[in-house]
């Protein structure tokens, strides 16, 4: 239990006995690494704990309760991850009572207890099928019932029991207008690279009824966009579902949520080029909610290392989804992921990855490192490359992705774009931003009462991969709110980076 008595000789009673007393009920710092999904999972832990009276903070000094939500797919992430514990306990123990520290998702999944070893200072270890039950743990540790605990193991049917989202304050200039929803858990796919089929365990699909009840309220309480989410989200239902008419179940699950009053924009993440069946590429077309916009992950160019990879697919194969895409959608927004460096890799297989970014012409791209990670299949292969040789390539890809984005994005200046206001801008809290349909970041001067609408800017110039717009030329009733002191500052660029993999 929580104790909160006031009564000084009681509090030292209690504190002999190993209870932790608080004043007021806990606060909580939760950082995330990784991909969307965790962050998905960590919204939904901080749902749980809000639920029960902790408070959320940004400051994991002032912060009773430190949480951070692990990624594995790289080693650097991992390594990040246990550097800032390190450094959080070591302040701790110089500055503060008593915090307590724990590690959950991938990286708690695959080192368990390894990661509460003695002098470590962690006291809580929660795999990936025990997100559900953080709230319950954490509150053991707080009022000292528990010294340490390490929940990893599987437990059935727990993708369906993480729908919490938190509270939408729909007073604040970042409100929640868009949404991550969790379908599905788990990968099958086992490419040899990744570790993900090991902390995420198999493919286990939730319900089209419940995933559109989750959406539906989420809609209900001012949602206009929602993110459907999986390790490979188009694999959905195929184990448990059957096809209709053609259609798959990821498809069957698409025209569901399209379907709910009030939804205005439908995303997806992270599929794999082997679930576009002509099925998806056709529900782009005759499915307006579903946006023009996906990220497809190709890793590389040739097909030799696409078969070392075990991904399923030729470069030939991916060209030709791009083009179905492009056909049904012209103003498709493309990004993906890419590995150089991946063991055997020649140069001339490297040549074919970048000739195909060149025909392809993605907007942007997520080009990576290749990191051995222990156990899998391309850990162990011959030709591992120098770590020179792979800095070079990622530098000369990432050229590449940089050169055709940027006049991808500069293409657009002059052009009038339809954007879904999200909020303050987050790097500059002068002006707002939105997201065009395509997914491009568009920063533009308004207020708070456009926070949630959809609106029409005119693009007036672009940064890295950030586009500005202006609005009021378009007469949108901007002017009162410019003239009360709302337009931000010009000549303040907002930035978004390719993703490299320090920065994962």
């Amino acid at each position: 239990m929580l104790v909160r008595n006031r009564v000084p000789a009681f509090h030292s009673l209690l504190a002999s006995l190993g209870f932790r007393i608080f004043q007021r009920m806990p606060t909580v710092y939760i950082k995330t690494y990784g991909c969307q999904m965790n962050e998905r999972d960590s919204e939904a832990v901080a749902a749980q704990l809000v639920g029960r009276g902790y408070t959320l903070v940004l400051d994991e000094k002032s912060a009773d309760v430190v949480l951070l939500n692990t990624c594995s797919v790289r080693d650097l992430a991992e390594q990040k991850a246990i550097g800032k514990m390190q450094a959080m306990v070591g302040h701790s123990r110089k500055h503060r009572e008593k915090q307590v520290f724990g590690y959950l998702g991938c990286m708690a999944q695959s080192r368990g207890s390894d990661l509460v070893q003695d002098g470590s200072g962690v006291q809580l270890v929660v795999g990936t099928q025990k997100f559900h039950r953080v709230a319950d743990h954490v509150d053991a540790l707080v009022a000292g019932r528990a010294e340490s605990l390490v929940d990893v193991d599987s437990e059935e049917g727990s993708q369906s029991r993480l729908s919490e989202h938190l509270a939408l304050n729909e007073g604040a200039t970042r409100r929640q207008v868009s949404a991550f929803v969790s379908i599905m858990q788990g990968c099958n796919q086992h490419c040899t690279f990744c570790i993900v089929p090991y902390t995420r365990g198999r493919e286990r699909s939730r319900t089209i009824q419940e995933i559109v009840e989750e959406c539906r309220g989420l809609v209900d309480k001012g949602v206009r966009e929602i993110t459907l989410l999986g390790q490979i989200v188009t694999s959905f239902g195929r184990r448990e579902m059957a096809s209709v008419d053609g259609r798959s179940p990821f498809v069957q699950l698409l025209e569901a949520v399209h379907g709910i009053d009030g939804l205005e924009r439908i995303r997806f993440t992270s599929p794999h080029p082997k679930g576009y069946g002509q099925d998806l590429i056709e529900a782009y077309g005759r499915l307006p909610k579903l946006v023009e916009s996906a990220h497809i992950p190709l890793q590389s160019g040739s097909d030799r290392v696409l078969k070392a990879m075990h991904r399923g697919y030729t470069a030939e194969r991916f060209e030709g989804i791009v083009a179905g895409l492009r056909a049904v959608r012209p103003e498709m927004g493309l990004t993906t992921d890419i590995i150089v460096g991946f063991p055997g890799e020649t140069e001339a297989e490297f040549e074919e990855t970048i000739g195909l970014c060149q025909r392809v012409q993605f907007d942007n791209a997520f080009v990576f490192k290749y990191s051995p990670r222990k156990d899998t299949p391309a850990a162990s292969m011959e030709g591992a490359l120098p770590e020179e040789v792979i800095e070079e390539r990622h530098r000369r890809l990432l050229d590449v992705i940089n050169t055709v984005g940027a006049s991808k994005y500069d293409a657009l200046v002059g052009r009038r774009m339809s954007i879904l206001v999200e909020g303050v801008s987050r790097r500059n809290p002068a002006r707002y931003e939105g997201r065009t349909r395509c997914n491009k970041i568009v920063v533009f001067s308004g207020g708070p009462r456009h926070v949630g609408q959809t609106i029409d800017v005119r693009i007036e110039r672009v940064g890295t991969f950030t586009l500005y717009g202006d609005p009021a030329v378009l007469g949108l009733g901007l002017e009162e709110d410019l003239a009360n002191g709302e337009r931000g500052g010009r000549g303040v660029q907002v930035e978004s980076v390719v993703l490299e993999e320090a920065n994962r």
